[in-house]
């Protein structure tokens, strides 16, 4: 499929002086073998449209937020896909999180009450379940080889046009994006294929109809430019939803901001790179606190790994690190010292 998509129609026109003998025109071969590429992307988009729409779900979400006149509900909406017949379901962290009520409706017009089972606001990921067995289900693929300019399709439900179809390329892989905690998302998908509000939450899907990512965002300034989360991030969050309720974090204790080195003491340092992570300042009784770290340290290394910055640390704080001691390198008055320290649960700080 994908050959025939990249493969271009290529028309030679031969001088030829016999009379009996005329040239082919646009409108011969070459115009055939246009109509054989568009139809065999419309096929390809045809195909997974049909195979995925009927797991894609659109969700109203109901919660309670705090103004300055008190709480009050407010109503949003969102897109979902589910993935097991048993009732599994992805979408958003920032459609589903913290709601009091969520409904699901199917693309026949059936309706259901979904349940959250965990949601992670770092990656953006929820997940839900709604009661039922036998229920259409997409089939997860992997993002992991995947490669710029192919084909990708997006359906969900912006404002409210129930299993919208929209397709492009991918246009980068790799992205990284900054979720609404503050954290980055890292292997973000970039695609042209159009999304509106609403549609966060819905798969992205490659030619054979398998999800490879979920839409999560879009730059409201700019024309083609959307993001989805990784299928194969949004796995490894699943797992950890569904062993534990949430995903599980490193935390030491320290707010940090982003600095520069000089070349002079990193050369005279030995240094793994000209940039780290100022301590700004330690929580009472927290790792760092326990391990003898101070205000005004540079974390350059974490276990031999180096760190150029706070995105760098917060990768490295992963459920691997949990109870397991680390060797953290840092600059202090220009000297390089090393503390050993062992971080506990961010969700349970």
């Amino acid at each position: 499929m994908h050959d025939d998509l990249r493969r271009s129609a290529h028309l030679t026109l031969v001088e030829d002086s016999s009379p009996d003998r005329t040239a082919p025109t646009s409108n011969g071969s070459a115009g055939d073998s246009d109509m054989t590429l568009l139809d065999a992307y419309s096929r390809a988009v045809v195909s997974a449209a049909e195979s995925v729409s009927p797991a894609v779900v659109k969700i109203d979400v109901r919660r309670r937020i705090r103004t300055p006149q008190g709480r009050r509900e407010v109503a949003g909406s969102g897109s979902g896909f589910i993935f097991t017949p048993d009732g599994l379901l992805l979408t958003n962290s920032h459609v589903a999180g913290g709601a009091q009520k969520l409904v699901v409706s199917f693309n026949d017009g059936q309706v259901a009450d979904a349940d959250l089972i965990g949601d992670d606001p770092h990656t953006d990921i929820a997940l839900l379940r709604v009661s039922g067995s036998g229920l259409p289900a997409v089939t997860l693929g992997s993002s992991r080889g995947l490669r710029v300019g192919q084909l990708a399709i997006a359906i969900g439900n912006p404002y409210g046009f129930q299993c919208t179809v929209t397709t492009g390329v991918i246009s980068a892989l790799g992205r990284s994006l900054r979720s609404q905690s503050g954290r980055l998302i890292d292997d973000v998908i970039q695609t042209d294929a159009a999304l509106n509000p609403g549609n966060s939450g819905g798969p992205l899907v490659d030619s054979r109809g398998e999800v490879i990512g979920v839409n999560t965002a879009i730059i409201a300034a700019a024309q083609g430019i959307c993001f989805a989360t990784a299928i194969d991030t949004a796995k490894i969050v699943v797992a950890q939803l569904l062993r534990h309720g949430r995903v599980r974090r490193g935390y030491i204790g320290v707010a940090g901001q982003n600095i520069s080195l000089s070349r002079r003491l990193v050369r005279h340092l030995e240094l793994p790179g000209e940039s780290g992570v100022r301590v700004m300042s330690i929580e009472a009784g927290s790792p760092a606190r326990t391990a003898g770290m101070k205000e005004g340290d540079v974390i350059v290394q974490w276990d031999g790994v180096p760190v150029a910055g706070i995105d760098d640390l917060h990768r490295l704080l992963s459920e691997d690190y949990l109870d397991r001691s680390a060797e953290v390198t840092m600059v202090r008055r220009a000297q390089k010292i090393a503390r050993r320290i062992t971080p506990v649960e961010l969700a349970a700080r």
